[in-house]
């Protein structure tokens, strides 16, 4: 039986795992071991952490959702149960936005979402008057 020469395909695959580690510290950069062990780590890392982000921006739109709430005079909490009751869907992403770039139009939001939580008291059921 013919004899299996691996050097080519071996070698390949240790450059290319010493290419991915370049700029890392000490011997992580230099030796294959360690560096093919770091490698298989930042990529466990990168796995995780690209889900990570989607929750992390998530809590950064509702600090700014709160924030610019207060200055409309509610909460975070009730602003989001009014637009609730209001029928008003706009999700968290392009209210923080909305928030941060147009601020009368997110305190008109505001606004809507706090005279849809009044009459839900008062007990006409959410229905905001259209004229409004």
């Amino acid at each position: 039986m013919a004899r299996v020469k691996r050097s080519v395909a071996s070698r390949t695959r240790r450059k290319a795992t010493l290419q991915k580690a370049k700029g890392y510290y000490g011997n992580k950069s230099r030796s294959f071991r360690a560096a093919n062990e770091q490698v298989m780590h930042s990529g466990q890392y990168a796995f995780r952490d690209r889900r990570a982000r989607k929750g992390e921006f998530r809590r950064l739109w509702i600090q700014r959702i709160n924030a610019a709430a207060r200055q409309n005079g509610t909460t975070y909490s009730r602003l989001i149960h009014g637009l609730d009751v209001a029928g008003i869907v706009v999700d968290r992403k392009n209210l923080a936005d909305l928030a941060v770039s147009d601020p009368a139009a997110f305190a008109a939001i505001a606004e809507r979402a706090e005279v849809a939580l009044t009459d839900t008291a008062a007990g006409n059921g959410g229905q905001v008057d259209s004229a409004a």
